[in-house]
């Protein structure tokens, strides 16, 4: 890692300012010799902040008017010195700074590769590092709150303690199996399946949250479904606080899956409003009735719309027995007009639970349907305050395959088999958990997630 790099931290397009960050050892040297201001980077104070423009060494011209952070070594992101310039946003702008940068023996950063150098340089772990597209992404306050603890190191203090415990464990086998003599089998037996249960009970908190936190991270995939004309865009639309999809009387207006990540009570939904379920001789309805039965299939949520005001159709009717053992959710519209639907059919076959009576029209009944998808995936409850939500997946199957090898070890004990074989497990779930927090991680690994990143981060 001794060569600098750089690369542009704020989106691509029109904006008020755009960021270059370079970072290295050679950062402020090269940025020194394209900036010009009253004075030399070289010899000013960390974490300032210098007003300049940027020219070019061979001709002279100015470029750009900037300002240029200066953050030296080891209090920065990546722990290297680093420079960070800020100048007008547009495309053209920050495009020619950016070449005047990398012209200075400096070469485009890789994606992620700053906050793949903050994990090598020991600045955080892999988990926190994974956190910080967790902070990026985030779809909900909530999603942002869980990822910015895991950012400050919450979850990764956990595992760093457990794999602590597990070390002391395995040092007090070791002990037994290098000095036998001294040995009391029943101690040692009862001492390791003491230490197991406390470690699989850690684990078993720290999964106990895992659903959750992956739908809070990942967004409840949504489908609306139902016949045409019965409020489902006008939903999407009341559920996005604006129009994104086309709402009028004639039925059969969607023809397509429209998407759209909206944030209820918390909750984030990957809304799919699909096309009016119903036979067709139209070939492009067709075509979006189909996508919609497809929608059906994938989802996690089904909300299915019925206008109260009519009687049900029959339809209505396939849909409901089609839906009634999925994760899904009944919306009794209209609740403005006249009663006409049978409601005892829906209810002989929904919880009161999943069935919501509202007027999306007039946006009333929106906080109860909040409600039921909350009751529906969170017991109607979602803790914040104490709990660490473990979301992400990979940190979920290792902290499986932990529980796993642990519970093995507590099954081989059970069976009194050779406590050096007994160790073998406990390394096993020392090692997953290590892999957790990047200190027993491959380096293709390490690679693979650091890829995900965007440039610049």
């Amino acid at each position: 890692m001794s060569d600098t790099i750089a690369a542009i931290s704020t989106p691509a397009g029109e904006g008020g300012i755009s960021v270059i960050r370079v970072s290295g050892a050679d950062s402020i040297e090269a940025v020194d010799r394209i900036f010009s201001f009253k004075g030399k980077l070289r010899d000013v104070p960390s974490h300032t902040v210098h007003y300049g423009h940027i020219v070019a060494p061979d001709t002279g011209e100015r470029v750009e008017e900037a300002l240029v952070t200066v953050m030296r070594s080891p209090r920065s992101f990546t722990t290297e010195d680093v420079v960070e310039v800020s100048c007008h946003g547009g495309l053209i702008a920050v495009k020619k700074v950016l070449d005047l940068v990398l012209e200075q023996n400096v070469r485009l950063a890789e994606p992620g590769e700053f906050t793949k150098r903050a994990f090598l340089n020991g600045r955080i772990d892999l988990a926190q590092a994974e956190a910080v597209i967790d902070l990026i992404r985030a779809k909900s306050d909530r999603a942002y709150k869980i990822a910015l603890r895991q950012v400050e190191g919450t979850l990764s203090k956990q595992v760093k303690q457990l794999r602590h415990r597990l070390v002391e464990l395995m040092a007090h086998i070791e002990v037994n199996i290098d000095y036998p003599e001294h040995d009391v089998e029943e101690l040692t037996n009862a001492y390791i399946e003491d230490k197991c249960k406390e470690a699989l009970a850690d684990l078993e908190r720290l999964l106990r949250t895992a659903e959750q936190g992956k739908i809070l991270r990942e967004g409840i995939v949504t489908a609306i479904v139902g016949r045409p004309n019965v409020g489902k865009s006008s939903l999407l639309n009341a559920l996005a606080q604006e129009n994104k999809a086309i709402v009028t009387d004639i039925p059969g207006t969607t023809r397509d899956v429209i998407e759209e990540y909206v944030n209820l009570n918390g909750i984030p939904l990957k809304l799919l409003d699909t096309a009016g379920l119903r036979e067709t001789e139209d070939i492009v309805e067709r075509i979006g009735v189909e996508r919609s039965r497809n929608a059906l299939t994938e989802a996690d949520l089904i909300i299915l719309v019925i206008n109260r005001g009519e009687p049900l159709h029959e339809d209505e009717k396939q849909l409901i027995e089609q839906v009634r053992d999925k994760q899904s959710i009944v919306v009794l519209n209209k609740s403005d007009l006249p009663l006409a639907a049978d409601i005892g059919y829906v209810e002989a076959r929904f919880p009161p639970e999943r069935i919501v009576s509202m007027s999306v029209k007039e946006e009333e009944g929106l906080d109860r349907l909040g409600k039921a998808i909350a009751d529906l995936f969170f017991g109607g409850r979602l803790e914040m305050n104490d709990l660490t939500y473990v979301s992400n997946v990979r940190h979920i199957h290792l902290l499986k395959s932990a529980m796993k090898a642990l519970e093995e070890a507590l099954e081989a004990v059970d069976r009194r088999i050779p406590i050096d074989m007994i160790q073998i497990d406990i390394s096993r779930a020392w090692e997953s958990l290590g892999e957790l927090v990047g200190d027993t991680a491959h380096e293709s690994l390490i690679d693979q997630i650091f890829s995900q990143f965007c440039l610049g981060k």
